[in-house]
């Protein structure tokens, strides 16, 4: 629950989740595209837990990153329905913490990012998106890719090609999303019952926060287009090369590891090597060359402390 603290004037906020050094490359350079490189009008707010070191704050406080201190949130361990493991993916036990914009009603709107996203368009036009809680409206996201192209055993078995909404939107993967990307209208009423709903016996959490909101909103959320939460993994080739086009795309998710920020780089600042699979070259690279524009845009303000 929030304490109403407003760390900036903005009305409309976006927002993104900061708990450890490890995203914090992300979280500076989607900071960077966001307001420098796509000009927006609203500020990003990193919300962060006490496990963010003061090593972290001040890295922030030096490029002027407002920044906002939150509670983690996870359903609770007096419950029946304590959420997996996550050995497979273990960041998933923080992501139940990306849905505190929820309660942050201090703010009209928020636009909820996560750290390993890279704008390159602006989307500002996202917070006029009608939302309203008393109607089907409640929030707005992309849908989820259910191809999994890298097929992981434990993802849900109906994680198929044929169940994905990008394959037939009349599939089942049209209740699912990403909350990679979320468009929020603040409601403590929707907060509460979403508490409700990650607290009730035998709820589906493998994909934690987005788990919470298919399962609690099913059909009382807005689609939007692919190319706002553009899942790497849907450029290549089998996927949804089909529907791709590198021109259309607003934001771009890199979902799975390695980060581009963990990619090997030649001295020429190229791309040599960002996963298995040779298309994520392309997109990482994209990264990589942004983050390189961020660092002299800092340097030139003189700013020099090896983020």
């Amino acid at each position: 629950m929030s304490d109403g603290t407003k760390v900036v004037d903005s009305d409309r906020v976006y927002t993104t989740l900061i708990t450890s050094l490890s995203y914090l490359p992300g979280l500076l350079t989607l900071h960077y595209s966001l307001v420098h490189r796509c000009q927006s009008k609203y500020p990003l707010v990193a919300l962060y837990t006490s496990s963010f070191p003061q090593s972290g704050l001040e890295v922030l406080r030096r490029r002027g990153i407002p920044h906002q201190l939150i509670t983690p949130l996870s359903p609770s361990t007096s419950s029946s329905n304590s959420p997996p493991s996550y050995a497979h993916d273990p960041r998933f036990r923080e992501c139940f913490t990306k849905l505190i914009p929820f309660s942050l009603a201090q703010y009209k709107r928020i636009i909820q990012l996560d750290s390993d996203m890279l704008l390159l368009q602006n989307i500002d036009s996202l917070f006029d998106i009608p939302l309203n809680s008393s109607t089907n409206r409640i929030f707005a996201a992309a849908h989820a890719c259910l191809c999994n192209p890298c097929h992981f055993d434990h993802y849900p078995s109906f994680w198929t090609p044929q169940n994905c909404y990008y394959n037939n939107s009349r599939s089942i993967g049209r209740d699912y999303l990403n909350g990679g990307l979320q468009v929020v209208r603040p409601d403590l009423g929707v907060y509460e019952e979403i508490l409700r709903y990650m607290n009730r016996p035998g709820i589906d959490l493998s994909f934690a926060d987005q788990s919470v909101l298919a399962g609690c909103f099913r059909g009382r959320w807005v689609g939007l287009g692919w190319e706002y939460n553009a899942l790497k993994t849907m450029r290549w080739r089998g996927v949804h090369d089909d529907i791709w086009v590198d021109g259309e795309v607003r934001n771009v998710h890199y979902i799975l590891t390695p980060k581009p920020w963990e990619a090997d780089v030649d001295e020429k600042g190229r791309v040599l090597k960002g996963s298995k699979r040779g298309e994520d070259r392309v997109t990482s690279q994209w990264w990589v060359d942004v983050d390189n524009e961020r660092r002299e845009f800092e340097e030139g303000r003189g700013i020099r402390d090896g983020w």
